[in-house]
């Protein structure tokens, strides 16, 4: 790899972050969770407190791959026209579906990560988390079974 590659891929990850803070800075005051979606993990997944939405944002962003315990994350989320999807961005991470797409695309275009594992429906995201140690998602609350946790969070 050479140094431009190594430089630019640093580059994007200093602005990823930059962007990712400043989004929990400018966006903390908006309402903090939509009532019917809910953020589920797979059963072996530590819960001991509740995860702050700046972790959140950074697991969804693919910037946090393993829990406290070591456990890697595996990350699921559904299609980008899905109807939840964009809900859950704005409503959860608060940040636009576009804006997480692009920090996707960075960490594999400049080969830095990972783009999340991407799911057709609701039911094809229950049954993956369940079955994937470590993996996280999101379902309307009527979808969760009890193969799946629900992720406190501290929003």
């Amino acid at each position: 790899m050479s140094r431009l590659q190594v430089a630019f891929g640093a580059g994007m990850r200093s602005a990823l972050l930059a962007w990712l803070c400043c989004a929990m800075l400018f966006l903390g005051t908006a309402p903090a969770l939509a009532g019917d979606i809910q953020v589920v993990v797979s059963r072996d997944v530590p819960r001991s407190k509740p995860l702050p939405r700046y972790s959140l944002i950074a697991i969804f962003g693919m910037r946090m791959t393993t829990w406290p315990d070591g456990t890697a994350i595996r990350v699921f989320v559904l299609r980008n026209d899905h109807p939840l999807h964009p809900r859950f961005c704005k409503e959860v991470l608060q940040v636009f579906p576009h804006q997480l797409q692009a920090a996707w695309d960075r960490l594999v275009f400049s080969g830095t990560g990972q783009a999340p594992e991407v799911v057709d429906s609701e039911e094809e995201m229950r049954e993956r988390v369940s079955r994937t140690p470590g993996a996280i998602g999101y379902l309307h609350k009527d979808q969760i079974d009890n193969s799946l946790a629900i992720l406190p969070l501290a929003l």
